[in-house]
């Protein structure tokens, strides 16, 4: 499959060579032909030199002096250097999708592209994302560096360990883990009940063995047997708590209100209870710092926390948005999976918490995710109908989106095998609604793909029009939150709910946690909570199965049906094609 891509003075030599491998001839024009196959991420990654991160950091503002390195590419910004003022007069840029396919969207390389292309319109712009996970990367998934010519860097870095950030948060989960046994094992004075711990260890893998497991065996020194179970560290309620945390004091608190059980009686226990939030904090005073890094065009980048969107908010973190807000004019942002999902928690929940109004939202569409949504099983090939019905999904996120107080832009990310029909569809069908679509080629071509991109967005800001408001207020009932975001995101016509949902409602009414936000846990699959409903489903109702509380975090789980907190590995694992050889040098990472 060929893309263009511009020939940089940076990489020219590397596309010479690729293009000499395949025999190509050299265009006399600014481009030139290459394949993705015979040049992948992390070889386009590495055929650009990086800037030293105090010279990346000049560029904010920041004195070199104020970083806290790790290497000569990567560093940690101290949180003294948000400021609220800088916050209010800078703009805020979500970037989120169309319901997800097989296909991929490619919401992070779109992100990555448009900070680019905003800097190459004379904006000074950077980019906020979340920290990639290591079990996807070693699973199907792969990293989420961007791709192509829009990637953050060091890429192997950031997908691989990074600044140790994850390893903080799993190490501050297990240290609470390892508290609450070690507790059992010696008296139980708070009477924990040992069939009523919600806590569940985690690590940074995909590892189907570990999600239902009995610890405590070999005796009366190991420990008291009880049932227990691995999450992935994202999916870990002090991941959630570090990406919504305002500082260390707040990361202290939120720790310490974590849910860890009940006990005989039926009554809450607190990491508090333990005396726990004080030492997880001290695992965490490096972690909860964002980190600086830079893209492939050397523009800024600052990359933090990683919860998933589908269980938790799915949001880099509050510490992360508010500095690049204050060091940076625009910042763009994305959240993961469809609008159904993180777009709307970014907005009802991350939003509110920190009391940022984002200015402009970017719709990413591709036209294989609209032949997929149209019914089209074979997504490569031209399918104009399938376009056109497939179309549906977006137009409901478009609704979604205006909810917000927000007029999208569309970001049509291109692929090769887009036909010029099938995009003039798109944007056709797109100013139908009132929307402007704009071809995006960030993959290809680097910010000078995504220029009139870049302009669209500012000109969407300009307008004044973009005036955000959340879907809900918070001191709604909880089944009426739920049913809000069901009907008026989702396009349910009811919610259903099992008994141990309806109980669950009324013990967090009683513990005085019902004016806490909604963080839905659905597929991302579709609308609906039926993964297998693609496109647009109507008239259908939404079961929640039952409802979980981080009240450390701070929000109220409805989990519609079967929702995965620890992946397993596919049957030929994306890390069975790594190599690393004597060198250091990695290849086969995506």
């Amino acid at each position: 499959m060929l893309r263009e891509c511009y020939n940089y003075n940076k990489i020219a030599e590397t596309c010479k060579t690729v293009l000499k491998k395949i025999s190509l001839v050299l265009p006399t024009s600014k481009t030139i032909i290459m394949t993705k196959k015979n040049l992948t991420d992390i070889e386009i990654a590495h055929s650009v030199k990086p800037e030293r991160i105090k010279k990346i950091a000049k560029k904010l503002g920041v004195d070199p002096d104020e970083l806290e390195p790790y290497g000569k590419y990567k560093a940690k910004l101290p949180l003294h250097l948000i400021d609220d003022k800088k916050i209010k007069q800078n703009h805020l840029i979500l970037v989120t999708a169309l319901t997800p396919t097989p296909a991929g969207e490619g919401k992070t390389t779109v992100s990555v592209g448009l900070t680019d292309g905003l800097n190459q319109i004379g904006k000074q712009a950077t980019v906020v994302l979340r920290e990639p996970s290591l079990g996807p990367v070693f699973g199907i998934k792969g990293g989420a560096a961007g791709g192509g010519y829009a990637q953050v860097i060091p890429m192997e870095d950031i997908n691989l360990h990074f600044t140790g950030d994850f390893a903080a948060v799993e190490k501050a989960n297990n240290l609470l883990s390892a508290l609450i046994d070690n507790h059992i094992h010696h008296k139980n004075e708070l009477q924990l009940d040992v069939r009523q711990i919600f806590w569940k260890r985690v690590m940074d893998m995909n590892d189907r063995a570990l999600r239902h497991i009995v610890v405590g065996l070999g005796g009366k020194n190991n420990g008291v047997p009880r049932e227990d179970g691995f999450n992935i560290t994202p999916a870990s309620e002090v991941m959630a708590i570090l990406c919504l945390a305002k500082d260390l004091k707040d990361l202290k608190t939120k720790l310490g209100n974590i849910l860890i059980g009940l006990n005989m009686n039926g009554d809450p226990v607190y990491a508090r209870d333990l005396k726990a939030e004080d030492a997880m904090t001290i695992l965490l005073k490096d972690a909860i710092k964002p980190n600086l890094v830079q893209t492939l065009e050397h523009n800024p980048a600052i990359i933090h926390g990683g919860p998933f969107a589908n269980i938790a908010q799915g949001t880099n973190s509050i510490i992360a948005t508010k500095m690049g807000l204050s060091l940076s004019k625009y910042v763009v942002t994305e959240a993961g999976f469809g609008a159904d999902l993180g777009a709307e928690k970014f907005l009802n929940i991350k939003s509110v918490y920190s009391k940022l109004n984002p200015e402009a939202v970017v719709l990413v569409v591709t036209v294989r995710a609209l032949r997929h949504h149209g019914g089209e099983k074979d997504f490569d090939q031209p399918q104009p109908e399938a376009v056109k019905k497939g179309f549906a999904n977006v137009e409901k996120h478009i609704e979604n989106i205006r909810k917000f107080g927000i007029n999208p832009v569309i970001a049509i990310n291109k692929f090769p095998n887009d036909t010029d029909e099938e995009i003039a569809l798109v944007q056709k069908l797109a100013k139908k609604q009132g929307v402007e679509a704009v071809v995006a080629e960030e993959w290809a071509k680097g910010g000078k793909g995504t220029k009139e991109l870049a302009k669209a967005v500012v000109n969407n800001i300009k307008t004044g029009k973009n005036h955000f408001k959340p879907l809900y207020k918070w001191e709604q009932s909880i089944p009426e939150k739920i049913l809000k975001i069901a009907r008026e995101i989702y396009g349910a016509n009811d919610v259903e709910y099992s008994k141990k949902a309806l109980t669950t409602i009324k013990k967090i009414e009683k513990l005085g946690y019902a004016h806490l936000p909604i963080v839905m846990a659905k597929t991302q699959k579709s609308l609906s909570d039926n993964p297998g409903k693609i496109g647009r489903p109507t008239d259908f109702n939404v079961f929640v199965r039952e409802i979980e509380i981080n009240t450390g975090a701070g929000f109220i789980i409805p989990i519609l049906g079967k929702m995965m907190r620890m992946p397993g590995l596919p049957s030929t694992p994306a890390s069975m094609n790594m190599q690393i050889d004597k060198h250091g040098n990695i290849t086969g990472l995506s």
